[in-house]
């Protein structure tokens, strides 16, 4: 498959491989090798949806691009402005809220509004204490490294993952004149940037989220408690199986009632 250049024919055999490569995927000391085995990941866009469409159906997989705008942004941001005001806090809501006289706001250190209403969650449902004095707000700003990396347009791809020294859960790597207009996002998994079908960052954050199901990987520690409840409230998979913080489920009746 790896001379082949017609993506319609890789996404064909891709699909046709699912069933081997789902069982690799439950085997920890195989999924490993799953992007040696299937490097087509690494240059066809989308088998990282398929996969998880083959998984749980186009019905979950749409859940986060439905339901973000609709149910979960605005109340996020609603329910963060509730906080004790931290200055990470504040310029997150100002990239995710721009203000309603249509005013711009343009600061080179802001997200654009999808990203940071995403991460506004992760402030909303802090890390657990892992050993720090002050786990909630110091651990989210720390943790938002583990979820997104920036990189300047024309900066190099290749240089960021020759620089990688430890193996790492998946993250994004958003590529952009600045973080408020990001054009190309990579799933950067260990050593390897999978290129991501979407250009936008709601779209690049529901790829990494389903990597982890395709790829078979955990979340990382720090993103743990916010992953589970976009996994258990947004995409309804597992539901009652997983195990929840107090705070996720606070959070959720929150933002569902």
């Amino acid at each position: 498959m790896k001379h082949l250049t017609d993506e319609d024919t890789v996404m064909k055999k891709m699909k046709l491989t699912f069933a081997y490569r789902h069982n690799l995927v439950l085997n920890p000391q195989q999924s490993n090798n799953l992007l040696s085995d299937f490097p087509r990941f690494k240059d066809v866009k989308g088998l990282i949806e398929q996969d998880f469409v083959l998984m749980f159906g186009e019905d979950v997989s749409g859940k986060l691009l439905e339901r973000w705008p609709t149910t979960f942004k605005k109340k996020i941001i609603k329910e963060c402005r509730k906080l004790p005001s931290i200055s990470e806090v504040e310029e997150l809501l100002l990239a995710a809220d721009p203000l309603e006289d249509g005013t711009e706001v343009d600061f080179d250190s802001g997200w654009d509004s999808d990203l940071a209403s995403i991460l506004l969650l992760l402030h909303l449902i802090p890390p657990t204490a892992q050993g720090r004095k002050r786990p909630g707000k110091v651990a989210a700003s720390q943790a938002e490294k583990h979820l997104v990396v920036f990189k300047k347009s024309g900066t190099s791809v290749q240089e960021h993952l020759d620089a990688i020294r430890t193996s790492t859960q998946p993250y994004l790597l958003a590529v952009g004149p600045k973080k408020s207009e990001l054009h190309q996002f990579f799933i950067v998994l260990d050593q390897n940037a999978i290129p991501c079908r979407s250009t936008s960052s709601l779209g690049a954050f529901d790829e990494l989220f389903k990597a982890h199901f395709v790829f078979g990987t955990l979340y990382n520690s720090m993103l743990h408690n916010m992953f589970v409840f976009i996994q258990t409230t947004v995409y309804n998979i597992d539901v009652g199986k997983v195990k929840e913080s107090p705070r996720v489920a606070e959070i959720r009746a929150r933002l569902l009632r």
